[in-house]
């Protein structure tokens, strides 16, 4: 069986040559394998063809068979990886916590151990009788998250 660590070993080198990042590689129990990429500026259809044919050339399918499937990460898959959250800061996204917390903000920075998230919040301000809006950074780890989504707008 293709193991996820032998095509992560072969596609690295050629992956980073198109400019390009992995964001997840999946290998089922009947050798279905699903490669998700992604690119600082967005991946062609051709770029995928390349990678897909790479993989090809280095997979004999008459050794082992296997069904591939290789596209890039679309913006209804939660972000995996930190180099996704660096692309996308500036972009507003919905976020869940292992906690089941749920709640949308602009991404504004990321870094290794975790992203921050401008959210607009509705708090009693002392001397107010009414909740105000105030903005808020909060500084997220990656590893208190469930799944962060981009929200999709067409404004």
């Amino acid at each position: 069986m293709i193991t996820k660590e032998q095509i992560q070993s072969i596609i690295a080198p050629k992956v980073e040559e198109e400019g390009l990042f992995i964001v997840e590689i999946t290998v089922s129990a009947t050798n279905q394998i699903t490669i998700f990429i992604d690119g600082d500026k967005g991946v062609t259809i051709d770029q995928c063809i390349t990678i897909s044919r790479f993989i090809e050339e280095n997979f004999n399918r008459d050794d082992e068979d296997y069904e591939l499937d290789v596209s890039s990460a679309g913006l209804d898959l939660p972000l995996k990886v930190v180099r996704q959250y660096v692309k996308n800061i500036g972009r507003m996204v919905d976020i869940v916590t292992k906690k089941g917390q749920k709640f949308t903000g602009k991404l504004v920075g990321a870094d290794n151990d975790c992203f921050q998230v401008e959210v607009e919040k509705s708090i009693l301000l002392e001397g107010k009788k009414r909740k105000q809006n105030v903005t808020e950074i909060d500084s997220i780890k990656y590893s208190d998250i469930k799944s962060t989504k981009i929200v999709v707008s067409f404004r």
